[in-house]
């Protein structure tokens, strides 16, 4: 049955912008010696179509299907073909009805284009594909070579376009001036769901949409990833914020700590998280390793004898979505990817204190030519109410 015609109303941007992405992937996939490129992590498949795959691609993969003198073609569920259609650039759509479908349909798009005997490259270090579908890729393609192609994407997406950086500033202002609504709002007695609405509908007003993993008041600050319940905050507590505005689906973000009168504990972390965090900003610069600027973060926790107050990387890739899933470049001890001009990091400093509290701050990073420009005007100082 035909598709019916529905105009794009989901693609941010110029289809000549999806072009210029292709095409530098494709560039990178010719070095990495594989003669075609299989794409299914989710925010991969967003940069590269505009299509954000996360309602229908749950169920199974949606590979985009890359190579050298062929148009890019997708492979999804024929319940979401027309949501594809209308909210993505790629002109080429394949789709299956159930679930066991998707490999021999896969396979057959492959052996189609004159795979069935190459090497072909997957997202094996990437959330979105499990062992089971690769094998059953395998299955019907035996003689195909399987490699594993996760950087191809991870260090194209990593490097932002002009296009990109102006839609992420805008997102960030919106940020600003979310973190500035919740600190004239916070109050003894107001709750974490009373605070989110608030935030959330500055946010909407602004033309954004909220993204906000944590959330947390008082002792519930002892809860990795707090998000939101009826919890009110009381005077000599902390509260937590990190979440951002995203448009298009380029979510800018940051976290911000605050204190409701005196809370020493949480002020002592968010002193020491200051510090790390400038440390490591200090370190980014186009040619330094991922590593590198980890280790500088870890030797200001070194020097002041608290090595053990960090449980979590440095940082991570960030655009489209939140962007801190796996797949992306991480700010890691021993990594050894090179920080290039145009990168985006998130950097949050989340320290663990000895009576359970994780508090802290981050910023969110561009590495320029000359070194790093931080996307927010809000201070990540400690702010007291």
């Amino acid at each position: 049955m035909a598709s019916p015609t529905i105009p794009q109303t989901g693609v941010p941007f110029p289809r000549s912008e999806y072009e210029r992405r292709h095409q530098k992937v494709l560039e990178a996939v010719e070095r990495a010696e594989i003669d075609a490129l299989v794409v299914t992590a989710n925010t991969h498949l967003q940069y590269l179509t505009g299509y954000d795959p996360q309602g229908g691609n749950y169920f199974a993969p949606f590979p985009l299907i890359l190579m050298p003198g062929r148009a890019p073609t997708f492979v999804v569920r024929s319940y979401d073909e027309v949501a594809v259609r209308a909210s993505s650039c790629i002109d080429q759509i394949v789709s299956y009805m159930h679930r066991p479908d998707f490999a021999k349909l896969t396979a057959d798009v492959l052996r189609q284009y004159g795979l069935k005997a190459k090497n072909v490259g997957f997202e094996l270090d990437a959330w979105g594909l499990a062992p089971a579908d690769v094998s059953a890729i395998q299955a019907q393609l035996p003689e195909m070579k399987v490699t594993d192609a996760t950087d191809v994407v991870r260090l194209a997406k990593a490097v932002k376009g002009p296009l990109e950086l102006e839609l992420m500033r805008s997102a960030m202002a919106i940020t600003d001036l979310a973190i500035e609504t919740l600190q004239r709002s916070l109050r003894d007695g107001i709750t974490e769901t009373e605070m989110a609405i608030i935030l959330s509908e500055k946010v909407n007003e602004a033309g954004g949409r909220l993204v906000m993993p944590v959330l947390a008041f008082g002792e519930r600050n002892k809860l990795p990833h707090g998000v939101p319940t009826q919890h009110p905050i009381r005077n000599n507590e902390p509260a937590l914020f990190e979440g951002g505005a995203a448009k298009c689906g380029y979510a800018a973000g940051v976290c911000r700590g605050a204190v409701l009168g005196r809370h020493p504990e949480t002020e002592a972390l968010h002193a020491l998280a200051e510090e790390v965090l400038e440390a490591a900003i200090a370190a980014m610069k186009p040619g330094v390793t991922a590593g590198s600027v980890d280790a500088a973060a870890r030797k200001v926790l070194e020097r002041a004898g608290c090595l053990h107050a960090s449980r979590s990387r440095v940082g991570y890739t960030t655009a489209p979505q939140w962007s801190g899933y796996r797949g992306n470049i991480s700010l890691e001890p021993g990594s050894k990817y090179i920080l290039e001009p145009g990168m985006t990091f998130h950097m949050p400093i989340h320290l663990w204190g000895d009576s359970g509290y994780i508090f802290g701050c981050s910023e969110h990073v561009l590495v320029t030519e000359r070194g790093t420009e931080i996307l927010s005007r809000t201070p990540h100082k400690l702010y007291r109410a």
